[in-house]
């Protein structure tokens, strides 16, 4: 009896990576230093230019970076925190985590947070607003702004999905106080596991530091502990690999852009489903492309069709 081999499973994403990752792990085995160091720094560089951030500060994944961020603006217990209710859980935990109370407001058809909701959920205990750029698509800064300007607060990007993303002509990881990246598997690029903070303010940058690296400081007399910190050190090893990831970026996104393109001409003659909304001035990366199903009652039909396709 001869086996017919089973259908190509066509997976959600697949990271893109290759020779130029597995050369750079190669140097940091030679150079014998695979904790945090030298490669890290030149990951936050690359980064920080990628962006135009003044910032760049590598840690362990986005949520470690998300908590490093609230820690930095001292949120504390009975403060409140602006979170969109369309997110990763992560997004609200994290807020939870530190003893903060995540407050969830709705978003808007491009999934992103709606800013006329953030302002009826702002309450006397609110000390920040900390906005998703969904799947890849950039956040409207003009009504955040008015908004923590109107109210003195802080403004905490969760941009898992969205390093190369613009809007105006800006970057993603520029636009807020603090802007937080991911680097996992799914994300635009990947070092498996892994994060990174930009924000161009120093004393906000400096605190960061502080804190992911057990309290250190540079004193007078060298280094020193001054405040109880973590560790949430991203290794060389994991550095190198997004090195290597930076080297690819543009042409990831271009692909991400491109295939994006083909699903709404493949789609744009189907009545109930409704692809992913942008404002004109948005560069969207779509690290997800996610339609919306208008007709309620077979969304899970077709992802069980979906399934009988090996998708």
């Amino acid at each position: 009896m001869i086996a017919i081999p089973s259908r190509k499973k066509i997976k959600l994403a697949e990271p893109v990576v290759g020779d130029e990752e597995l050369q750079m792990i190669r140097k940091v085995f030679e150079s014998g230093w695979v904790a945090e160091g030298p490669m890290a720094k030149e990951f936050e560089v690359k980064v920080a230019e990628f962006t135009g951030a003044r910032h760049a500060i590598a840690t362990t994944n986005c949520t470690t970076a998300l908590e490093l961020a609230l820690r930095a603006i001292n949120i504390k217990p009975g403060d409140e925190v602006i979170v969109p209710d369309f997110t990763y859980p992560a997004t609200a935990d994290v807020v939870s985590w530190i003893g903060a109370e995540p407050v969830l407001v709705d978003v808007d058809f491009t999934y992103n947070i709606d800013a006329e909701e953030i302002e009826k959920a702002i309450s006397k205990k609110t000390k920040c607003i900390m906005p998703v750029s969904w799947g890849g698509n950039p956040l409207d800064y003009g009504p955040l702004n008015e908004l923590k300007e109107k109210y003195g607060l802080y403004i905490i990007e969760d941009a898992a999905c969205s390093l190369g993303s613009e809007f105006a002509g800006k970057k993603t990881g520029t636009m807020a106080d603090i802007t937080c990246f991911s680097f996992h598997a799914r994300k635009v690029i990947t070092t498996g596991e892994g994060g990174m903070i930009t924000t161009d303010d120093e004393a906000l940058a400096e605190e960061i530091r502080c804190l992911k690296r057990f309290g250190i400081q540079k004193g007078e007399d060298g280094e020193e502990f001054v405040k109880i910190g973590t560790n949430y050190k991203l290794s060389d090893i994991l550095a190198g690999i997004g090195i290597g990831q930076m080297q690819r970026i543009n042409g990831i996104i271009d692909k991400h852009i491109e295939l994006a393109d083909n699903y709404n001409r493949l789609i744009e003659n189907v009545a109930f489903v409704k692809p992913p909304t942008k404002n004109r001035l948005a560069k969207h990366v779509y690290q997800t492309y996610a339609v919306y199903i208008e007709i309620e009652g077979i969304r899970d039909k077709i992802i069980e069709e979906l399934k009988k396709e090996n998708v």
